[in-house]
């Protein structure tokens, strides 16, 4: 697959997102969806649980139903090296050299603090995740980071797929219109109105979303009867260094450079 064309990049810089259609072949989806499978169904450590995440829908007690159910197979890069290879490949590498706009010196690293999981999002107890930006978790020199979304089956609104505000990425957003815990307030009229400016992001297996960390987006629930496997990585330009002592700076990032 090439890099991305100028019209492309863009679309990027306006929009905050782009999606890459068909970036994994056939094969590699089979072999990604076996190892997710078997990792869901392993509950292999490390995971997050619904019920930690606190949001609408989610259990809140250890003996609600559901509390049990797993929403990420957290550290993909350590988990199999199939999952480390599809986050360092060539192609994704290629991708995002060109939305960086970085010298071939410099390099693209993957954080391994930071998203670096298998996301399942599963019937009857998915949560809803409202309209946020990844940036509220991330301690960086910059607020330019790139999230990388494969989808490993059909996405849409059905199974919960994203929904992202084009061109949100840009804006500047009063501290006030975020609430305690960063999610944009629904209370507001013009957060009523940014919100009906959201656009529904469906995929199709194989299917890549690249997008901004300042990208507005949610998701809602998984109303169908299997489980909605993606794999999320997050990506940083070398020069655009993690805080120390905060969460980003946990484990080391890794260079996928190709040069």
């Amino acid at each position: 697959m090439s890099a991305p064309s100028d019209q492309e990049v863009a679309d990027f810089l306006r929009d905050g997102y782009l999606v890459r259609r068909r970036m994994a072949a056939p094969d590699v989806l089979a072999d990604l969806n076996k190892v997710a499978s078997q990792h869901l169904e392993e509950q292999l450590a490390p995971a997050e649980y619904e019920i930690d995440v606190h949001y609408p829908g989610a259990p809140v007690g250890p003996n609600d139903a559901g509390a049990g159910t797993v929403r990420r197979l957290l550290g993909a890069c350590s988990r199999h090296p199939l999952l480390r290879q599809w986050a360092t490949s060539a192609q994704v590498c290629e991708v995002l050299q060109t939305l960086f706009d970085v010298p071939l010196d410099e390099g693209i690293m993957l954080s391994q603090c930071h998203h670096n999981c298998i996301m399942t999002k599963q019937p009857g107890f998915s949560s809803v995740t409202r309209w946020h930006q990844d940036n509220r978790y991330w301690s960086f020199d910059q607020e330019d980071l790139i999230s990388v979304w494969l989808a490993l089956g059909r996405e849409d609104r059905s199974n919960g797929c994203l929904r992202v505000i084009p061109g949100s990425h840009v804006m500047g957003l009063a501290p006030g219109r975020f609430d305690a815990a960063l999610f944009l307030r629904t209370d507001i009229p013009e957060n009523k109105a940014l919100a009906g400016q959201g656009k529904t992001v469906e995929l199709d297996p194989g299917d890549t979303l690249f997008f901004h960390s300042r990208l507005l987006h949610a998701a809602g629930r998984n109303l169908t009867d299997e489980v909605k496997y993606s794999l999320v990585f997050t990506y940083h330009r070398a020069g655009n260094r993690p805080i120390a002592d905060t969460r980003s700076a946990r484990f080391p990032s890794i260079d996928i450079t190709t040069r």
